[in-house]
């Protein structure tokens, strides 16, 4: 998909759901939780669900509620269910990228459903067969019936399986064991079996996964504690990086250790990913924002009327820069709720117009005033620009922008989508240049090492590749998001999930 807003936000990484819950309607719990998740993709939705037999997978492109109704959820009937919301980082956005992703193997089969991007598509795609004159499993295969790295891994997942099947009814299991390893790169798992739950996350824990307990005694995983709340789930404890979580009738195995540990959650996360009712490493996001804010106008005050945010992710980090500074908060701009990231522009004149399409500026308050405006992040530094004309043109005095995280360099490869590096505004220009640049009397990002002091959490459990360059898992630049999209005609080829 080409969305049609030059400066959006990095692109969500997807959001996984699963439930082990024999005796209650599962496919609901899912779409529920889905519904809870939806922030994190709004491309396509699947849910498979398993009897004990038969594996159902139903999905479409849209969002939860378009793709599912009471009508699609009724006979998706069983015990166990896995679901998924998509937001491609790179490639198309079809349906046969849609998840989850159905594997047959012999009489049983298995599904899965990813949150991330992995780094060694290239070499897992030549393990495969997938590159020109590389023999390999799918030799013996069928082509593989998507673009995704999610799809490579089902592959391999799938041979491990029919290479060793065994009889103690954990084959799903033990492929996993045998293939979790070889994968490098930002992956949250969640797959099934016809009798098994299982969740995985990788060694780094790049994106989040919990685990939850129903009231009935059920077990739910979800990417987020928020998607935990919606189902009335209890929250237990989030699944440790480089762990596997199995779920089935003999109850919860866990601490099924694949690799060591080097927890680098997505920073953010915490920034601007998660929900804000959301909890990350024990600690509320919502209340982090704030800190955040408050940080920002410790680091930079400024003499001013009014601070508002930039709705809606800079909500939070606007009342923390108010409360800190002193300077009243308010609400400058209203946001049109029902403008999604699919708004067709057309048009040179009408891509100029998609912020007021989005925003509209409270005249009243902004007229003659000194104005704070905060935001979470800038990216193309495009929209965030035409803000601050439309409030300029209602009459504000002074704009003064206050960024809740430090400049956006560099690029993501483990599941945001950021682009190229070439793509990000402050990649080559100062602070200066950009203020210049927005039209701002001044501006300030807040210093990494505030940000992270305001997560609560330890500054050594977070990736901050693309605010410092440093990348815990080596990245192949060499190698583009592209390169498995740009196999010859006629070829199998992936790109990220």
């Amino acid at each position: 998909m080409i969305s049609a807003d030059p400066d959006r936000k990095p692109g969500h990484a997807c959001g996984v759901f699963g439930v082990y819950a024999p005796g209650q309607h599962v496919a609901n719990l899912t779409y529920l939780g889905l519904y809870a998740l939806q922030h994190r993709g709004q491309e396509s939705a699947g849910i498979a669900v398993s009897d004990g037999s038969t594996i159902t997978v139903s999905k479409d492109m849209g969002l939860v509620a378009q793709v599912f109704d009471e009508r699609r959820l009724a006979p998706l009937q069983g015990h166990l269910s896995i679901g998924h919301v998509r937001y491609s980082t790179t490639g198309s956005s079809s349906w046969r990228n849609a998840q989850p992703i159905y594997r047959s193997v012999g009489d049983a089969g298995f599904a899965l459903a990813h949150n991330g991007n992995l780094t060694n598509t290239v070499e897992l795609a030549q393990q495969l067969g997938m590159l020109p004159g590389m023999p390999g499993i799918t030799d013996q295969r069928d082509e593989i019936d998507s673009t995704t790295d999610s799809a490579l891994v089902a592959e391999i997942i799938a041979a491990e399986y029919e290479s060793e099947l065994r009889s103690d009814g954990r084959d799903l299991v033990h492929a996993l064991e045998r293939v979790l390893p070889r994968l490098a790169g930002g992956f949250s798992f969640v797959l099934m079996d016809e009798a098994h739950l299982v969740g995985v996350r990788d060694p780094h824990g790049f994106w989040p996964l919990v685990l939850g307990r129903l009231p009935d005694g059920g077990w739910v995983l979800a990417s987020e504690s928020a998607a935990l709340d919606i189902v009335e789930a209890h929250f237990v404890r989030e699944v440790e990086p480089g762990e596997m979580i199995v779920i089935d009738a003999t109850g919860l195995h866990g601490g099924i250790r694949f690799a060591e540990a080097d927890p680098k959650l997505c920073l953010f996360e915490f920034v601007y990913f998660a929900r804000p009712d959301t909890n990350l490493y024990g600690h509320s996001v919502h209340a982090a924002r704030q800190r955040m804010g408050e940080a920002l106008a410790r680091q930079a005050p400024v003499h001013a009327d009014m601070v508002m945010p930039v709705p809606e992710s800079g909500i939070p980090a606007a009342q923390g820069y108010a409360r800190a500074s002193g300077v009243p908060y308010g609400d400058g701009l209203v946001k049109n709720r029902y403008v999604g990231r699919t708004f067709i522009q057309p048009s040179q004149k009408q891509r100029g117009q998609g912020v007021r399409v989005k925003l509209n500026p409270l005249v009243e308050n902004i007229r003659g005033k000194r104005l704070v405006v905060v935001d979470d992040s800038i990216v193309r530094g495009t929209t965030t620009r035409q803000v601050v004309q439309m409030l300029r043109e209602a009459g504000a005095v002074e704009v003064h922008f206050r960024v809740s995280s430090p400049p956006y360099k560099w690029p993501c490869s483990y599941g945001m989508d950021t682009g190229s590096r070439s793509e990000l505004l402050a990649a080559d220009m100062s602070v200066g240049e950009i203020r210049d640049f927005l039209g701002v009397d001044s501006l300030a990002y807040l210093e990494l090492d505030r940000l992270t002091v305001a997560t609560g959490a330890s500054p050594d459990s977070f990736c901050t590749a693309c605010l410092s360059g440093i990348y815990p898992v080596p990245v192949p630049f060499a190698d583009s998001k592209h390169a498995l999209e740009d196999l010859p005609a006629g070829a199998s080829s992936t790109t990220s999930a």
